[in-house]
């Protein structure tokens, strides 16, 4: 499979999409806000601590509060080495044990700790050494951890964390055994290290220069904590080009290519520091159309944008993104088959879940996802659309977790979520509906003037009544709607003249009196 990095950096976002055969498949989108942050190292301030959530408010510098669990707070009085840390989605693809026991989906990698309160590890106006473990999303605030993971271009340094782990795309037993073995007995301090991908075959002497370079960048954190006034940003991680440069380019993508001149330059001096075997991958981008246009993925990224999914087959797909989960529905739309019902199912079914891991991957849904099926008859039916869907989801990076279908056609999925999706970074709710979606109908406002009318009858002295409204609304009043209007004028014994108003929303009408001269 071919894959290409394509960075649109000419304007005010720079954005980055992973090819695969010429498809777009992820989207990174990076508008230098506090989306944005994850990876980040800052010196807060605990605002409030709350016992009852077993978690606590800290002031890290942005417009909202980030918050902290309390499996996520360093026990001082263990020395501070304890348990775990929390890893970007590429490190915590590549962070695995040798023994056979995998990190929990979703979770830290982790090790046996002590329980203890939030209020016997924070106090308000404590000052703390965090990560962000996960930008901020929605209403929700950033989630913080004191457990500090450096991702370096062949390790992760772990300074809180005794324990070594080897990428799991490193398959050789041998490699991996000596990998560990070159690590433990190079490391001078008690730190964690996970050996990443790109570390495969690595030299002694290229990890070891890696390992001084991430131990003396925490030296240089755990100054700067010293001497900087809370909030402060202590580390900030790579921008979403260079990161994707470092955690795709080796593995996931063959060729990159970039529209920037500055941005192209500065890829090629990162390659030429960290990869220079990669140089001759990165290319600059001169055509006469913009590059997304170039490649076509602007049509893409609008249909990702999209609730309704047309299939090949006629069928069709509905996303809907609430505020606890995200429900993905069915439908066989125009398709009408050819034999048999089932088999008509079958295939809309099996259409649908490659639509469904595809679109999933590229919005970058996250949390719990519910995919209300075609009902199928055959138990058969149901375990290919299963085994299907779970090959896939084998296809993206993130963690996912997938229940057989039950009987009533669902499947329960959730899939690890670090950033926003692409409807939340790239939508706002709309300023009509307030984000709810609907509106309501002609019909419905005709008949609310109706009634407001109608409260307003003790009240009204004017001879006559000027009615405001859309122009929509204004051609319904004055056609099959027109009872209303005629049996206001009975009831209130005046005129009612209506005005239609090309700048009011579809709900909006102004009802005012009119007195004659």
């Amino acid at each position: 499979m071919y894959r290409e990095l394509v960075i649109n950096a000419v304007g005010p976002e720079i954005r980055v999409a992973l090819l695969e055969d010429n498809t777009i498949v992820e989207l990174y989108v990076d508008r230098s806000d506090e989306s944005t942050i994850s990876g980040n190292i800052y010196k807060g301030r605990v605002q409030r601590v709350l016992p009852g959530m077993q978690a606590a408010f800290v002031d890290i510098g942005l417009n909202q509060a980030a918050f902290i669990y309390v499996d996520d707070v360093i026990d001082e009085r263990n020395n501070g080495y304890l348990e775990h840390v929390y890893l970007s989605n590429q490190e915590e693809e590549e962070a695995s044990d040798l023994s056979s026991e995998e990190p929990p989906v979703g979770k830290a990698v982790s090790l046996p700790r002590s329980k203890s309160s939030i209020d016997d590890l924070l106090t308000e106006g404590q000052q703390v050494l965090v990560q962000v473990a996960r930008s901020p999303i929605g209403s929700k605030g950033a989630r913080l951890t004191s457990y500090v993971s450096i991702p370096g271009r062949f390790l992760v340094l772990m300074p809180t964390v005794d324990h070594i782990g080897i990428s799991r795309r490193i398959t050789d037993e041998a490699e991996r055994l000596r990998l560990k073995d070159l690590v433990l007995s190079l490391r001078t301090q008690k730190v964690g290290y996970i050996v990443r991908t790109a570390g495969e075959g690595l030299s002694e002497d290229k990890i070891l220069k890696e390992m001084q370079f991430l131990c003396n960048l925490w030296e240089d954190i755990q100054e700067n904590f010293l001497s900087a006034a809370p909030p402060a940003l202590l580390h900030q991680e790579l921008t979403v080009t260079l990161r994707s440069v470092r955690d795709l380019l080796t593995h996931d993508a063959d060729k990159v290519t970039i529209d920037s001149p500055a941005v192209h330059k500065s890829v090629l001096t990162f390659i030429e520091k960290f990869m220079p075997r990669l140089r001759d991958c990165v290319t600059r981008y001169q055509g006469p159309e913009p590059i997304f246009d170039a490649y076509n993925l602007e049509v893409d990224i609008g249909r990702a944008l999209k609730k309704k999914v047309w299939l090949k087959c006629g069928g069709y797909i509905i996303i809907e993104i609430t505020e606890a989960l995200i429900a993905i529905d069915v439908n066989t739309g125009r398709y009408v088959g050819k034999h048999n019902f089932e088999e008509t199912v079958l295939k809309t079914n099996l259409e649908a879940v490659r639509e469904i891991a595809y679109q999933v991957r590229l919005r970058n849904l996250g949390g719990i996802i519910i995919v209300d099926f075609i009902d199928m008859e055959r138990k058969s039916n149901r375990e290919k659309v299963y085994n299907l869907l779970v090959e896939e989801l084998k296809k993206d990076k993130a963690k996912t977790n997938v229940l057989p279908i039950s009987d009533m056609g669902l499947v329960q999925m959730t899939r690890k979520r670090v950033v926003k999706s692409l409807n939340r970074m790239l939508c706002e709710p709309c300023f009509y509906c307030a984000g709810e979606g609907t509106l309501l109908s002609k019909q419905t406002i005709c008949n609310n003037i109706y009634r407001e009318m109608l409260r307003l009858s003790h009240d009204v002295q004017g001879e006559k009544i000027s009615l405001r409204v859309h122009p929509d609304v204004a051609d319904l009043l004055l056609g099959t709607a027109n009872e209303i209007i005629i049996s206001l004028e009975k009831h209130l014994q005046r005129q009612v003249v209506i005005y239609p108003v090309d700048g009011f929303h579809i709900e909006e009408f102004n009802i005012i009196e009119v007195y004659e001269a």
